[in-house]
């Protein structure tokens, strides 16, 4: 087992991050979470340095919910400049980062420009990294839905995905924060594909909700054109992880 050592989580208090920092602290590590708010991320870094202090690794798995495009590019670069500044100051030898599978092969704004640009800082900055692209979330698919929605109707392109389970991506972040740093992006997905209508239509019809899904080509996915295979990793090199699709709906949410 790898030794005890203190991590930073950046969005300990998510859905995400703090399965992270569970798994984290079960494997004998202090994992401290550190929550969004104006007195430690991103507008000031007092309690930021303090957070990372003593820390040898820093993940960041932060959202920007309810922004839009130009907000979120706006807030993902200026948090991710403050973290890599601090990290760096503070001496941490491993900076994980989470991002989206798609990022370089989907243009649009919103989240996949805000992660292209998250990616280059992290790239250009001298604290050693590793950046873990996931693919959609199980547990995001609502939200799919309801950013596609018009009236009682919801919009949904026919393109191929391969969603993951959020507990996880969280096991193959702990992975990461264990091991040496990647400096290059390794890919996380479920084990099955759909498309992603068809998933979309499954997840709604789980949760009783009336509304339609209507097959649409040109629908977008959270801002992007969702087309071709740019939800899905590149073959043969993903992590695939265990959890299908209908034993996560089986579980109680």
């Amino acid at each position: 087992m790898t030794r005890p050592m203190k991590v930073a989580v950046i969005g300990g208090t998510g859905l995400l991050g703090a399965k992270v920092v569970d798994r984290l602290r079960a494997r004998g590590h202090e994992a401290v979470a550190v929550a969004p708010g104006p007195d430690a991320y991103p507008l000031t870094g007092a309690g930021l340095r303090a957070a990372l202090d003593g820390a040898r690794v820093v993940v960041d798995v932060i959202g920007h919910p309810g922004a839009d495009a130009k907000e979120v590019l706006a807030l993902c670069t200026a948090a991710t400049r403050n973290v890599l500044a601090v990290a760096e100051a503070a001496g941490v030898s491993h900076h994980v980062a989470l991002s989206m599978v798609g990022v370089g092969r989907i243009p649009g704004d919103g989240w996949f420009r805000a992660k292209v640009a998250q990616e280059g800082l992290i790239r250009r900055s001298p604290v050693p990294h590793s950046i873990v692209r996931a693919t959609q979330f199980f547990e995001s698919t609502p939200d799919v839905a309801d950013t596609a929605t018009e009236g009682r109707t919801v919009r949904v392109a026919p393109v191929p995905c391969q969603p993951v389970a959020v507990d996880d991506v969280a096991a193959e972040l702990c992975r990461t924060v264990e091991g040496e740093p990647l400096d290059e992006p390794v890919e996380v997905a479920g084990p099955e594909r759909f498309r992603l209508d068809q998933l979309v239509a499954r997840a709604l019809s789980a949760r009783d909700d009336p509304r339609l899904v209507v097959t649409d080509p040109y629908a977008r996915y959270f801002g992007a054109p969702a087309r071709g295979r740019g939800l899905i990793p590149d073959a043969g090199r993903a992590r695939i992880t265990p959890t299908r699709f209908e034993s996560w709906l089986r579980l109680p949410h």
